[in-house]
C-alpha cells in the first residue's frame, strides 16, 4: 500500500538515501529508492513456513523435512509479488514528480513513503489504485498459469497459493478505509467532489476505523477450526494496524485543515536593512525607530546577507549590546532561507521544512525584499486558526 510521509510535510525535494534504519535490511534499490526489510517479515516468513509445512507433507511426501524449506521459498515468492505491488505505487507516484523516501516489507505487507501528497484528486486515484490493480493482475496470471499449465505438483501447488494470495491482497487493499488503497481511493473521490482534500482524509480516516472494528469482529463470526488462536491474533493485528493508520490520518487531516490559514505575506514582519558591522545596540534602536519587528544585514551594495536571531539577540545582555556588532548575532543567508513571499499553506510549511531556522527572508518576484517571517509567527498562526 502507499502512504504519505506524516505531520509535517516533507520538503519538495528529491529524497537522499536516507539514515540506516533499525530494526530492517536494505536490500536494494528500484527506480532509485531503496528497498528495506524490516526484520518482522522473517517471523512471518516462519510462520507461514510452518502453515504450509503438513499442506505440503500431504501433497508431496517425497519431499520430508524439505516441506519446511520449500514453505519458506513460497514465503519469499509470495512477499516478492508484495514488493511489485509497492513498486507499481513508487513508479506511478514519480511519474507524477512525487519524491519517494523508500519501500519497507513488513509482516503485514509493504509500504511506499511517499513524502507528499498528490496535487489533485485523480493523481492521488491513480497512485493508489495501481497497487490492488497489479496484485489482482499477478493473481491472475498464476491462476491462469496454474490452470493451463502441466508442472510438478509442487510448482502447481505454488501457483495456486499465490494466486489465491494475490486476489486476496488486492480486494483487500480496496476496502474502502485508510491506510489502505481503498482508502486513499475513497478520498481521492471526496476530494473531487467536495473540492477539499481534508475532507475525504477525514471521511476515509472514519471508515479506515469501522474497517478495524469489522476485522476485529471477523473471528467470531467466521472460525478457522484448525487454528483459532491464530485466526484472533492474525485480526487483532490488522485491525490494530487498521486504527493506527486511520487515527494518524484523522490528525494528519486536522492539521491540513488549518494550513490555508498559514500566508507569508499577511505573517511578514518589517525588516530593516542594516550593515553588519553596527552595533547591535543602535541597530536595536533604528527598527525601533522605523516600526520594523526585524532586522537584515546588509553588505556594502545593500544587499541581504544575513537575518538577525531574535532568540540571540533576546539572550545577549543590554549592557553588551553596544558592544557586539548586529553580524554577530545574524544567520547567513542560505538558499533555504529565502522564500517567495506568496507562499502560503501547505507550500509555505513545505519550504520552510526544507531548511529549519527562526527566520526568513521573504521576497518578491522581482527579487525585491519583502519582509522577514518568523517561525514563530507561524506556529502562533498555526494555533490561532
Amino acid at each position: 500500500m502507499s502512504q504519505d510521509s506524516r505531520g509535517r510535510p516533507a520538503p519538495g525535494k528529491q529524497p537522499s538515501p536516507g539514515p540506516r534504519r533499525i530494526g530492517a535490511l536494505r536490500i536494494g534499490r528500484v527506480a532509485g529508492v531503496p528497498v528495506y526489510v524490516n526484520l518482522s517479515w522473517f517471523v512471518v516468513a516462519l510462520l507461514i513456513a510452518y502453515l504450509l509445512t503438513p499442506v505440503l507433507q500431504e501433497a508431496v511426501p517425497e519431499l520430508g523435512r524439505w516441506s519446511f524449506v520449500a514453505g519458506l521459498a513460497f514465503a519469499v515468492l509470495l512477499y516478492g509479488s508484495v514488493l511489485v505491488h509497492e513498486i507499481s505505487h513508487v513508479l506511478m507516484a514519480k511519474r507524477f514528480g512525487l519524491p519517494v523516501r523508500a519501500i519497507t516489507v513488513q509482516f503485514l505487507g509493504g509500504v511506499s513513503e511517499i513524502e507528499r501528497e498528490p496535487e489533485t484528486p485523480w493523481r492521488e486515484f491513480a497512485v493508489a489504485v495501481v497497487g490492488p490493480l497489479t496484485s489482482l493482475g499477478i493473481g491472475a496470471a498464476a491462476g491462469a498459469a496454474t490452470y493451463y499449465g502441466d508442472g510438478p505438483i509442487l510448482v502447481e501447488l505454488a501457483g495456486t497459493q499465490l494466486a489465491v494470495a494475490n486476489l486476496l491482497v488486492g480486494v483487500f487493499n480496496l476496502l474502502p478505509g485508510l491506510p489502505l488503497d481503498g482508502g486513499r481511493i475513497l478520498r481521492a473521490g471526496v476530494w473531487a467532489i467536495s473540492r477539499r482534500a481534508y475532507v475525504g482524509s477525514m471521511v476515509a480516516g472514519w471508515a479506515g476505523r469501522v474497517l478495524a472494528i469489522g476485522v476485529l469482529l471477523v473471528p467470531w463470526v467466521w472460525q478457522d477450526p484448525e487454528n483459532p488462536w491464530l485466526w484472533f491474533v492474525w485480526s487483532l493485528l490488522i485491525a490494530m494496524f487498521l486504527w493506527a493508520g486511520s487515527s494518524q490520518a484523522l490528525a494528519v487531516a486536522k492539521i491540513r485543515r488549518k494550513l490555508p490559514a498559514l500566508r507569508a505575506r499577511e505573517l511578514a514582519r518589517r525588516g530593516i536593512p542594516v550593515p553588519g558591522d553596527v552595533p547591535l545596540s543602535e541597530a536595536i534602536r533604528l527598527a525601533e525607530e522605523a516600526g520594523a519587528g526585524a532586522i537584515v544585514v546588509v553588505d556594502g551594495d545593500g544587499r541581504p546577507t544575513a537575518l538577525v536571531n531574535e532568540a540571540a539577540v533576546l539572550a545577549t545582555p543590554e549592557q553588551r549590546r553596544p558592544w557586539i556588532s548586529v553580524g554577530d548575532v545574524a544567520r547567513r543567508l542560505e538558499r533555504g532561507l529565502i522564500l517567495d513571499a506568496g507562499l502560503s499553506g501547505e507550500d509555505l510549511v513545505r519550504a520552510m521544512g526544507g531548511t529549519p531556522a527562526t527566520e526568513y527572508l521573504l521576497i518578491e518576484g522581482d527579487g525585491s525584499i519583502y519582509g522577514v517571517l518568523s517561525s514563530r509567527d507561524v506556529d502562533g498562526a498555526f494555533s490561532r486558526a
